[in-house]
Formats: structure tokens, C-alpha cells, sequence
């Protein structure tokens, strides 16, 4: 089984903000599939055949205590866990699939890191960064909460379609 978690917060105020990219690329595996509210796992779940799709409903920075208990109720290895992420190290348009790989700092992926006590699972790293663009002077953090443009929305829209069809092919779903 493998376990894909997508990372984001809650509340309909992050809806479109860079920090859920990984919420965004979970509905887009969903496919208009409807994922239900697992309290005992504080998670949206889906469970497909061997595949449990997840959205943490803890807000960021707690979202490993949710891949924890996941992980613990279904008997997971760290191999079968893929999260999904805003990385601000990468620019907005690209992404990366990595082992054990991760940005310098992201609350969310230290979360599930430490509740998972490694750091040797797979990732994919969707950039977000477009700073420069944007005329943006504040700070990373204050940045990953800002909202996608329109243009900048269908950007990610293709990829996070590009990266979750390589993802499908590499986990061979």
C-alpha cells in the first residue's frame, strides 16, 4: 500500500494559497472523487485499492502527527509514504521527485520528518517560488500564505498534472 500525503492547511481562507500546493495536487488525483473526514486520523481520506490519498486536517506545521497515525493504523513502511509539498526553493512551474530531499525549511515536512522519526521517504516538491515576479519584499513565510494568481493557478494546474502522471508511473499505480 502507499500512502500519498498532500500538505496544506485548513479553512477556506488557504484555498489557492502557495502553501496548498499539496492539497491542490491530492483533488487533482481525486478527480472530482470525493475523500471523507477521518477524525481518528485528523485526515481527509481515499482509499483506492492499494492507495490511500490524505489531507492532513491538522493545520501545517502538525501534519505528521496525521501521517502518524496513518502510517501506525495501516502498517506502513517509510518506502510507502509520499508526501507532497510548496517548496520555496524552487521556482514556480517546476517541481522535483526526491528521496530524503527537502527544502531548507518547511514546518509541514519537519512535522512529518520528526513524527516519522526519518527523513527517508518520497517527495514530491512542487516550486513556488515567484518573488521576484511578484515584486514580493516580505518574508517566506508571510509569502507561502499569499494566494496564486490567475496565470500563476494555471501554471500549477499543468505542473502538478506533469508531476503527479510521473509520480503514478514511478510508484506504478
Amino acid at each position: 500500500m502507499k500512502l500519498i500525503v498532500g500538505l496544506g492547511n485548513i479553512g477556506r481562507e488557504y484555498i489557492n494559497t502557495r502553501h496548498n500546493a499539496g492539497f491542490m495536487a491530492i483533488d487533482k488525483l481525486l478527480a472530482g472523487q470525493m475523500a471523507r473526514q477521518d477524525t481518528k486520523f485528523e485526515a481527509e481520506i481515499f482509499k483506492s485499492g492499494e492507495m490511500l490519498l490524505c489531507k492532513p486536517s491538522t493545520f501545517m506545521n502538525e501534519s505528521g502527527r496525521a501521517v502518524r497515525k496513518i502510517v501506525d493504523f495501516y502498517k506502513l513502511d517509510i518506502c510507502e509514504v509520499v508526501i507532497i509539498h510548496d517548496d520555496l526553493d524552487i521556482d514556480l512551474g517546476e517541481y522535483k521527485i526526491q528521496k530524503g530531499v527537502g527544502p531548507k525549511v518547511h514546518n509541514g515536512v519537519s512535522s512529518v520528518e520528526s513524527a516519522l522519526g526519518s527523513k527517508d521517504f518520497l517527495r514530491v516538491r512542487l516550486g513556488i517560488n515567484n518573488r521576484e515576479k511578484n515584486n514580493f519584499g516580505g518574508s517566506g513565510s508571510d509569502y507561502v500564505l499569499t494566494k496564486f494568481t490567475e496565470e500563476e493557478l494555471e501554471e500549477m494546474s499543468d505542473v502538478i498534472e506533469e508531476s503527479m502522471d510521473e509520480l503514478v508511473v514511478a510508484l506504478s499505480l
